[in-house]
């Protein structure tokens, strides 16, 4: 063995220890990244029932056939005085529509999971869950949208569809928190995490389906954006265990657009 060698081999010996540590430590902070709480499925969740030769579990049926009639109201103004409709971009009636999905998307399917199914609400997101990451994660994407948001949120639709209904920033915020908790539990909530117990993490985009579907009359660009952003949702929820982070992720990222729009950055 030569001198060079000889002064090397102690180095070298030194060093792969620590660049093992690092790789271990890289590894088990990439299993706790992608790490989400249990969600078996318990014998309510398995039962079925047959229709006409098809075998369907019951609450995931009545799960999505919730959500189907839930967005067709929304979308239909069903609840809506007709007088009011032609003017669903104002603030007053943003805040109405809120509360009617207030209604829709959280009071009927809480109804269906407690006096339907006699289920703990905690197992459709309605907890804190995993709080640290749901929160460092909500934090890190508000922060990786930020620039997008700003950047695309002075075109031209963006600014003709948001900004008749800015009006202060306290009453927008509040407008878009019952807007969006109420959609996060319908979609990622009640839908998602019942699929999920059924059909396994594939319910995390079949769940994003009706959601894309929800923003048909929205700027192209954003509707284009929402398969990704639904996916980005609904992974939260799956990795946390709640649809809070999601919730407060999404209310800052619309408040922000709508403000951008409406001071035309």
């Amino acid at each position: 063995m030569t001198d060079r060698e000889l002064a090397q081999g102690p180095l070298a010996a030194d060093s792969s220890p620590q660049a093992s540590n690092l790789g271990t430590r890289a590894r088990g902070w990439f299993r706790s990244f992608v790490g989400s709480p249990a969600y078996p499925a318990d014998a309510a969740d398995r039962r079925d029932f047959e229709l006409l030769g098809l075998r369907l579990p019951r609450r995931a049926t009545v799960v999505i056939a919730v959500v189907v009639l839930a967005v067709i109201f929304d979308y239909s103004r069903t609840f809506f005085p007709r007088e009011l409709i032609a003017f669903d971009r104002n603030p007053g009636m943003q805040r109405l529509q809120a509360f009617d999905r207030l209604a829709l998307f959280v009071g009927i399917p809480l109804l269906v999971v407690l006096l339907g199914f006699r289920d703990r609400p905690s197992r459709y997101g309605l907890r804190l869950g995993d709080w640290r990451w749901g929160l460092g994660l909500a934090i890190v994407g508000c922060a990786v949208m930020t620039p997008i948001v700003l950047a695309v949120a002075g075109a031209r639709d963006f600014h003709d569809y948001y900004a008749p209904s800015w009006s202060s920033l306290p009453d927008v915020l509040a407008t878009n928190w019952i807007d969006l908790f109420s959609a996060e539990f319908l979609f990622r909530g009640f839908l998602m995490l019942a699929l999920v117990r059924t059909i396994g993490p594939i319910g995390v985009l079949v769940a994003t389906v009706p959601f894309v579907f929800s923003h048909l009359t929205k700027p192209e660009l954003e509707l284009l954006s929402t398969l990704a952003g639904g996916m980005a949702y609904g992974w939260l929820t799956w990795r946390t265990g709640s649809i809070l982070w999601g919730a407060l992720a999404h209310t800052y990222i619309l408040t922000l657009v709508m403000w951008a729009a409406a001071n035309h950055l």
